[in-house]
């Protein structure tokens, strides 16, 4: 198993130096290599099912008695790394059809530098979620880091390269609480494994937790480090539905994720602050995306409103649910295939009508019905509505929620300004439903020409996955 861990990690990385070398079929060879991955990704899972799905772990580099890199295989590690392998190979298959001459907002024929990059930004991912220490998680999100930087360039307009440094310097600004938590275990345990953290004092505990949290807030873009992802939306919209849905602002709340399995009794005040930090960016950051017209601003936002929800779980499993941690973690893969479903539901507005500015966007149901069919179910599965993915991860949130308030009436207050929160969500989703997709068509979309079929698949697959996530994630979990 380790074997097939090391290839998943790897492959992509050797795939990238291919397709940079390859002048002339490098989209096609990204997606065979992206696909291999994706292969490897699931027989690494079915090994790990058939193998008794017992926590294991593997020590891969050994500096002396100290563990630099390991693989941990586990429910949690094979599911997320199964999605983040996955939906690298959709956007690399979606974006063959979207970088393009044709595409009428960005007519542009796609560069090696962009398959390579998310070649790169795929192997990194499956790094830092198979990870075992925090030194492996910290290269590979450093790593991430570059990588985004690099995609969210890519047109290299002034505005591009200034909204990816502003995304490189605020992420490595968080990253200072992973070195700082790396350190710490590393002085308290000699070892950088995560299993250390649990034979911590509660004070070296917190120490540590609160360094993985800072370094989480800051690429899941949470307060105080939040503006970066609106900006990043410069990018192409094919990386925008992966940094920005699946990938990038995942590995925060998966560092997060890990800390928390891994660190046993917890002491209250981690949950404590990290429930208050979320609820007030999950404020914020609904109040941000009610007045926005561009599609894709106000799918930034409400992606940092999503990833507030994930740290609410997180925080609940720290004051010690055991249901918010499976809420939390379905929520991480559930979110992925919903969120990348809606950014690519945008991209093909803009591929197929020139513009992603909503008043400028009705009737798309007329001319586009597998677009508007998207939209729709992207919509619903977000704001939590079943039988969509979204609702399988909100509802046992908020049962955890609820229950652990019966004895902390704090808790039950945050919980119903959380509720009101997905009740706005669900009008507001619903009355941009109405407006962009019913009616009379606008111009730009009357004129709307037909997606490549590239394209066309990799929205199909997602809508399929938008309903069926959650019972894989309900199964995986157990």
């Amino acid at each position: 198993m380790e074997s097939l861990a090391l290839i998943t990690i790897v492959l992509p990385f050797v795939g990238a130096l291919l397709v940079g070398a390859n002048k002339t079929h490098f989209a096609k060879l990204a997606v065979v290599i992206a696909a291999v991955a994706t292969l490897f990704s699931l027989l690494l899972a079915q090994q790990w099912y058939a193998n008794g799905q017992s926590s294991l772990s593997y020590d891969l580099v050994v500096f002396g008695q100290t563990v630099i890199f390991g693989v941990t295989l586990d429910a949690v590690s094979t599911l997320i790394c199964f999605a983040v392998v996955a939906l690298g190979f959709l956007i690399i298959l979606y974006s063959c059809g979207y970088l393009t001459d044709k595409n009428r907002e960005h007519p542009h024929n796609g560069l090696p530098r962009f398959y390579a990059l998310l070649l790169v930004f795929v192997g990194a991912m499956a790094g830092l979620v198979l990870s075992s220490t925090l030194i492996g998680q910290l290269l590979f999100f450093e790593i991430t880091g570059a990588c985004s930087w690099g995609l969210i360039s890519y047109y290299q307009t002034p505005k591009a390269m200034a909204s990816a440094m502003k995304a490189l310097i605020i992420t490595h600004v968080g990253a200072i609480g992973l070195y700082l938590a790396a350190a710490f275990l590393f002085s308290k345990s000699g070892t950088f494994s995560l299993t250390a953290l649990e034979h911590l004092d509660p004070a070296s505990k917190t120490i540590v937790l609160f360094g993985v949290m800072f370094a989480a807030w800051g690429k899941s873009a949470q307060l105080p480090m939040q503006i970066w992802l609106p900006n990043a939306m410069e990018a192409p919209t094919p990386v925008s539905a992966y940094l920005h849905a699946a990938s990038m602002v995942k590995v925060g709340v998966y560092i997060f994720a890990r800390a928390v399995m891994s660190a046993g009794e917890i002491p209250h005040i981690v949950g404590e602050v990290g429930m208050g930090m979320a609820m007030i960016t999950l404020i914020y950051g609904f109040l941000m995306y009610l007045p926005q017209t561009d599609l894709k601003r106000l799918l930034a936002y409400s992606t940092i409103t999503q990833l507030s929800y994930i740290f609410i779980g997180l925080s609940l499993a720290a004051l010690g649910s055991k249901l918010a941690f499976i809420a939390a973690i379905a929520y991480i893969f559930n979110h992925a295939f919903a969120k990348s479903l809606f950014f690519l539901v945008a991209g093909s507005l803009s591929y197929a009508t020139g513009t992603r500015i909503m008043p400028r966007l009705q009737g798309i149901m007329r001319t586009m019905p597998l677009v508007g069919v998207g939209f729709g179910i992207a919509a619903l599965a977000i704001a939590g509505v079943p039988p969509f993915n979204g609702f399988f991860s909100k509802f046992p949130l908020f049962a955890a929620g609820f229950a652990l308030g019966a004895d902390a009436g704090w808790i039950t207050v945050l919980m119903i300004i959380a509720l009101l929160e997905s009740i706005g969500t669900f009008v507001w989703l619903l009355y941009k439903f109405g407006q962009c997709v019913i009616g009379e068509p606008s111009d730009e979309v009357a004129k709307a020409q037909p997606l490549p079929l590239s394209m066309t698949v990799v929205l199909v697959i997602l809508m399929v996955m938008s309903v069926c996530s959650s019972a894989i994630a309900a199964w995986w979990l157990g």
